[in-house]
């Protein structure tokens, strides 16, 4: 066996249409979370699921970041605020990617009812951990802290 062989071991093909995809628990009880099969197929190396708004406008998440190595997010439907320790705050629109390496601290704010995106975590298993917002910044998205 082949050393490329053997690491693809764990690893499976895999078809999954959006239609017959479960919904999975995740983060936040206002989404959805289609599980699109890699978690199982990729033997646990990569997570994908489609997250779909179901219950109108989201809350605010509040400070956090994600124990993982990254997160990819593209954004198909609606919008999504997003906020980062550096400050700069984004309104997603369909097409817009968002590349979030693990431990990067962000805030996201409201979302659209009909916000809709492709999210991928490596590895498959993605941690959230809330924080206090960083130093200039208070826990209600887009307010500054006091001084």
């Amino acid at each position: 066996m082949s050393e490329s062989t053997a690491a693809k071991s764990k690893m499976k093909y895999s078809i999954v249409n959006r239609a017959e995809a479960p919904n999975r628990e995740g983060r936040r009880n206002y989404w959805d979370y289609l599980d699109l099969g890699l978690t199982a197929a990729s033997g646990g190396a990569v997570r994908a699921q489609i997250i779909c708004n179901k219950k109108g406008k989201s809350p605010p998440t509040g400070w956090h970041y994600h124990a993982c190595q990254m997160q990819i997010v593209y954004f198909t439907k609606g919008w999504a605020e997003l906020q980062f320790e550096d400050g700069r705050v984004h309104v997603t629109k369909p097409g817009d990617m968002v590349f979030i390496p693990g431990g990067t601290l962000h805030n996201e704010g409201e979302s659209s009812d009909d916000m809709e995106a492709l999210e991928l975590s490596l590895p498959a298993e993605m941690g959230t951990i809330n924080v206090d917002p960083p130093a200039g910044f208070s826990q209600t998205f887009g307010e500054p802290g006091q001084k």
